[in-house]
C-alpha cells in the first residue's frame, strides 16, 4: 500500500484483490491538506534522465489541461469560471501568451474536448457542472469565435454535500467523433436513494447532445475519461467511496466495458459487498467488473492521459499519466503525485501496477503544496500537469 513517506520516482506499486482488508464501518479520519505557499527551495522528484520545470503559474485552480492541434495549451479555470489559452511563440518551452479564451455560459466547467477529432476542429466543447455548451472555434483561435451554444445534454447539477458532492464533468470523444462521452460522479458517498438516479455513470450522446443513453454504471466518481490511442477502448479514473478503512476500497484505473456495472454503492471491487448495503441486490453480485489498475485507496486519481509523443524514451509510448490529487481523508497522507501505469505493449493490455513518476509535493514535515490534477501531453512530447493548490503548471521533459 504505502504513502507520502516513501513515495519516489521509479517505485513500483501493485495492489490485487487478494490485498484488499476487510471493510470497516464508519472508518473516517479527517486529515484535510492545508495547501501551504510553496516553498523557495521545493524539489520535485522525476526519474533520472528527466527533467521538471515550472510551466506557467498565476492561476486560479487550474483544473483541466488539453493541447490544441497546433500546439496551444488550453487551461479550465474552474472556480473562476473561465477557459485560458496559452501559446508559446518561439519554442522556448514557457508560454509568452495568455489570453482568456472564454469566460461566459461557464459554470464550473471541468472537461474540454475539441470537436471533430483531428487537427481540424470546429468547436471546443465544454462539460460544464449542470450541462454541455461548445464555442466556435478554428485551430489557432485564442479566443472563442461566438458565443457558447446550449446542448441537449443535460447534466445533474453538482451538490456540496458531505462525503462526495461530485460536481466535475469530463468530455471525450469517439475517436471516429460519432460519439461524445460524459462521466458523471455520485451526489453521496454510498447512498441507492432517488437523488442518485442518473448519477455515478458515464453517458454516450451524440455529438448534438441528443440520444443520451448510459454506457457504463456503478462508478462513483469517474473524473478523467480518454480513448486509448489506436483503439476504441475509452478508459477512466475513478474516485472509490469514504468511511470503510484506510486501505479501502482502492480508487482504480480502467478500460470501461460496454454496459459494465463497476459495483457501487452495493459492491467494490468485484463481488465485496459494502457493508453499508449488505443483502441489498444479490443479482448484481456477479457482474461487478473488476478494474484493471487498482490504486492505494483515497489517492484521487484525477485526469489521465496517454503518453503520445516521441520526446520520452520509447516504452513509455502509449503507456498512461495521472495526477493523484492527495488524500483528505486517512492519517497517513497518499497521492501528491503523478504516476504512470505501464501497459504490455505486445498484448496492448495494463500491466496491473502503477509507479511514481513526479513527487514531492509534501515537504518531510508533511506540509502540502502541490496537488496534482490536469494532464496533458504537448505537441513536443513534453508532459505538461497542473496543481490547483498554488495554481501552478509544471513541465516534464527528458535529456535536456
Amino acid at each position: 500500500m504505502g504513502d507520502c513517506t516513501n513515495d519516489a520516482p521509479g517505485m513500483r506499486r501493485k495492489i490485487t484483490v487478494q490485498d484488499l482488508p476487510p471493510p470497516s464501518t464508519n472508518a473516517l479520519a479527517i486529515n484535510r491538506a492545508r495547501v501551504a505557499r510553496r516553498p523557495a527551495d521545493a524539489q520535485l522528484r522525476v526519474p533520472a534522465g528527466f527533467k521538471i520545470d515550472l510551466y506557467a503559474d498565476g492561476f486560479q485552480d487550474p483544473r483541466f489541461l488539453l493541447t490544441a492541434p497546433n500546439g496551444d495549451i488550453f487551461v479550465v479555470e474552474s472556480r473562476a469560471n473561465q477557459i485560458k489559452a496559452l501559446r508559446d511563440t518561439n519554442g522556448g518551452g514557457k508560454p509568452h501568451v495568455v489570453e482568456t479564451f472564454a469566460e461566459q455560459g461557464l459554470n464550473k466547467p471541468f472537461g474540454i474536448a475539441f470537436y471533430p477529432p483531428g487537427n481540424d476542429p470546429q468547436f471546443l466543447y465544454v462539460a460544464n457542472t449542470d450541462g454541455i455548451i461548445r464555442f466556435p472555434y478554428r485551430n489557432g483561435d485564442l479566443k472563442a469565435r461566438g458565443p457558447a451554444q446550449q446542448l441537449a445534454a443535460h447534466l445533474s447539477p453538482g451538490a456540496l454535500l458531505r462525503g462526495g458532492g461530485h460536481w466535475t464533468r469530463d468530455i471525450v470523444f469517439s475517436p471516429d467523433g460519432k460519439k461524445m462521452y460524459v462521466s458523471i460522479g455520485s451526489r453521496s458517498n454510498v447512498s441507492d436513494k432517488a437523488a442518485e438516479e442518473n448519477r455515478a455513470r458515464i453517458f454516450e450522446f451524440n455529438p448534438d447532445g441528443t440520444g443520451q443513453k448510459v454506457f457504463a454504471w456503478g462508478i462513483r466518481n469517474a473524473v478523467g475519461v480518454a480513448f486509448r490511442p489506436g483503439t476504441n477502448e475509452l478508459w477512466m479514473s475513478t474516485n472509490e467511496r469514504d468511511e470503510i478503512g484506510e486501505d479501502l476500497p482502492p480508487d482504480y484505473i480502467s478500460s470501461v466495458k460496454p454496459g459494465g456495472f463497476y459495483g457501487w454503492p452495493w459492491f467494490y471491487i468485484g463481488n465485496h459487498p459494502d457493508p453499508r448495503h449488505k443483502g441489498k441486490h444479490p443479482e448484481l453480485a456477479a457482474k461487478v467488473i473488476v478494474p484493471d489498475v487498482l490504486v492505494q485507496a483515497h489517492s484521487a486519481s484525477l485526469n489521465l492521459c496517454f503518453y503520445t509523443g516521441d520526446q520520452f524514451p520509447s516504452e513509455y509510448k502509449g503507456d498512461i499519466f495521472a495526477a493523484f490529487h492527495g488524500s483528505w481523508n486517512r492519517m497517513k497522507r497518499t497521492g501528491y503525485k503523478v504516476v504512470r501505469v505501464p501497459f504490455d505493449h505486445s498484448t496492448g493490455k495494463a500491466r496491473g501496477e502503477y509507479v511514481d513518476f513526479v513527487t514531492g509535493f509534501v515537504t518531510p514535515e508533511g506540509k502540502v503544496w502541490g496537488r496534482p490534477v490536469g494532464i496533458t501531453v504537448a505537441k513536443d512530447g513534453n508532459l505538461l500537469f497542473s496543481e490547483d493548490g498554488n495554481g501552478t503548471i509544471w513541465r516534464v521533459s527528458y535529456g535536456r
